[in-house]
């Protein structure tokens, strides 16, 4: 069976809406998949500061982005379509949206985008609301990209996504366990923000600078860390927890950016190391996407962290490392629309595995 779909997701780093265009075909309980077009659309200054500003909205105010947001999303499709002769193509849209609030213990997780916004701007038939059935089972509602890597990425055992939040999965011989790390290119971009940068290219800043060890010692001993997973972030826990702890400290932004990507690396080592505790990991391979990928220094730290291990770090070509989690909302969508599992009870530590979205149906019947 093919099926033509466009997966659209916007990361916490707030850099754009990914927009990816794949076929994905089921043969004998086998899945392949072809990306045919891919574009970021970068948000512009103001979606930038409403997207940021969210959370502190009254609820009236927030409903009126939340649709707003579902409309731009709509019409940023409409024009991917036009950009790449897609139409009479698209079988299906699949969003994610925008989160915002993420309290899983509460039962709650919320991402800006209306879906029925999306589906009326295209007039194409939408998923979206991707995580909010797995929290209601008692889940984390994250990370939800691991069903995507278990049926499209079997060939790894690792994978890695450094996006505004750092996500680890892991497939073992019995299971699939997976959860977010840390803050990741979020704090990054804020730190390099602050000397004028809209993010440090490829590390080099980093790679300048030196480990300030007290400041190291304070991050990795937020209380998050000692948590056993399933465990998810929140957005807030970059902007509002690491950061102001970072800038607590006066020391050259080089060194800021230098101890935040030890940092990080520490704790993929130590998360890996925990992952090995019952199974040892070894002769394998890990994958990394997102758009920390192209950090060459932050690749180099981590190369170097992991080869005691034995473990290989592959970074894929850049549609897979930009667009894999857009991509796989789009595998996501498909099994909605299927009624199949696309949310893993093992990842997320929910009563169950479950199949979450909202259908919105936007083609004429």
């Amino acid at each position: 069976m093919l099926y033509r779909v466009i997966g659209i997701m916007s990361g916490s780093s707030l850099d754009g809406l990914d927009i990816a265009f794949a076929e994905f075909e089921e043969s004998r309980s086998k899945w392949s998949f072809e990306i045919k077009a891919a574009s970021c659309k970068p948000y512009k200054q103001e979606w930038v500061e409403k997207l940021q500003n969210a959370t502190n909205l009254s609820a009236y105010d927030y409903l009126l982005l939340h649709t707003a947001y579902g409309k731009f999303i709509g019409e940023q499709v409409n024009e991917f379509i036009e950009e790449f002769d897609l139409h009479h193509k698209v079988q299906l849209i699949a969003s994610h949206g925008h989160t915002t609030f993420h309290s899983p213990a509460l039962g709650m997780t919320a991402q800006l985008g209306d879906g029925a916004a999306i589906a009326a701007a295209t007039e194409i038939n939408v998923v979206s609301d991707l995580r909010a059935m797995d929290v209601a089972f008692g889940g984390q509602g994250a990370p939800i990209v691991p069903i995507g890597e278990k049926l499209l990425f079997n060939d790894y055992s690792l994978y890695l996504n450094l996006g505004g939040i750092a996500n680890l999965s892991y497939k073992s011989q019995n299971d699939y366990v997976a959860f977010d790390v840390c803050a990741a290119n979020r704090v990054m971009n804020m730190i390099a923000n602050t000397g004028g940068k809209d993010y440090d290219e490829g590390g080099y800043s980093a790679s300048t600078g030196k480990v300030y060890t007290p400041l190291l010692t304070r991050l990795n001993a937020l209380y998050y860390y000692s948590l056993p997973h399933p465990k998810s972030l929140a957005n807030n826990f970059g902007t509002d927890v690491v950061f102001p702890l970072i800038q607590a400290f006066d020391i050259s932004i080089a060194d800021k950016l230098r101890t935040y990507t030890e940092h990080i690396v520490m704790q993929l080592v130590y998360s890996i190391q925990k992952l090995s505790a019952n199974e040892e990991i070894k002769n394998t391979k890990l994958l990394v996407t997102g758009g920390g990928a192209f950090n060459t220094f932050l690749i180099q730290r981590l190369t170097e962290s992991l080869r005691p291990f034995l473990i290989e770090v592959i970074v894929p070509e850049a549609t897979i490392i930009n667009y894999k989690e857009a991509l796989i909302m789009g595998l996501i969508g498909v099994l909605r629309w299927r009624e199949e599992y696309n949310v893993l009870q093992s990842v997320t530590g929910a009563q169950r595995s479950s199949i979450g979205g909202a259908v919105w149906i936007g083609q004429e019947a």
